[in-house]
């Protein structure tokens, strides 16, 4: 029986930092693997911090073959949508994703982590986010509606027993950015119809567009994933960073053709009012696989 990262669900957390990293030498990567498998919560009676390890397919694949689920790969091209819509690949080696219930245990912890891989690896990607109203994002809708339970979860989330890779999980990381003005000016009726949900409580509509955002994500279609989203940003430049996990990549990959609009030519309405700014797909493995990288 394999465990996986408690990282994964640990629901509830306020604050949230995402590292990337980028390897100074490929050959060393499996000196680059111990060292971010070593990596500690610290000690603090302020409160925790969970944390998850992710890296590139490709790389998880010369550092562990035997523990690589087949056919997974990396965000290594742009998504090419209708009518010019581009999400971008910046697929980078390591994921290292910091969550707890403040953000000064948060810095400290990712201080400590960018320190240790510095002789290893390069910091290329930083974001900090935060709980917005609970469970809202950026937009003012409730982000996650489609979530299982964390009882069911670890069935959407993480690879089963029995297979390379098993209690890991696929997880693709996208930074969007919100066009703020063009959003707030739109009346809430017509954000619903975009969403395909209302606003208040997150119904979904009955009669909701094909190209709404619910319509074009639909999970019962694509297949059932875990989602972490969080807001990012700044009071005028903020957006959603999106964390979703799953059992299978092409959950993911055909969720992301759908909304650019690849798999009937409906574009997701929400990418008019959106922006993708990054894009990378990570193997998160389980806590057994790394612990025979130590």
């Amino acid at each position: 029986m394999y465990t996986p990262q408690a990282g994964i669900f640990a629901l509830g957390t306020s604050s949230h930092a995402y590292l990337e990293f980028d390897l100074l030498d490929a050959a060393k990567c499996k000196q680059f693997a111990s060292t971010i498998a070593s990596i500690r919560e610290p000690r603090t009676t302020t409160g925790g911090v969970n944390f998850v390890i992710g890296f590139r397919p490709e790389l998880w694949r010369k550092i562990l073959p035997d523990d690589a689920p087949a056919a997974v790969e990396g965000f290594n091209k742009n998504i090419q949508g209708i009518e010019d819509f581009v999400m971008p690949a910046t697929q980078h080696d390591a994921l290292v994703w910091l969550s707890g219930s403040g953000y000064d245990v948060l810095f400290d912890m990712a201080r400590s982590v960018i320190h240790d891989l510095a002789a290893q690896a390069t910091l290329v990607e930083e974001t900090s986010s935060w709980a917005y109203r609970h469970n809202r994002d950026l937009t003012g809708f409730i982000d996650g509606s489609e979530n299982p339970t964390l009882l069911d979860a670890p069935l959407d989330a993480l690879l089963p027993e029995g297979v390379p890779g098993a209690a890991g999980s696929v997880l693709l990381l996208q930074k969007w950015k919100h066009n703020v003005a063009e959003w707030e000016a739109l009346p809430v009726a017509q954000q619903e119809r975009i969403m395909g949900r209302t606003k208040p409580d997150s119904t979904e509509l009955e009669n909701k567009p094909e190209d709404s955002h619910v319509a074009r994500t639909d999970q019962d279609e694509f297949g059932h994933i875990f989602r972490r989203n969080m807001p990012y940003g700044n009071v005028e430049d903020h957006g959603t960073v999106f964390v979703g996990f799953s059992a299978e990549q092409k959950r993911l990959s055909r969720m992301l053709d759908s909304m650019a609009g690849l798999v009937n030519g409906q574009r997701d309405a929400l990418t008019r009012y959106t922006q993708p700014l990054t894009g990378s797909y990570y193997f998160v493995p389980s806590v057994d696989s790394l612990r025979r990288l130590q």
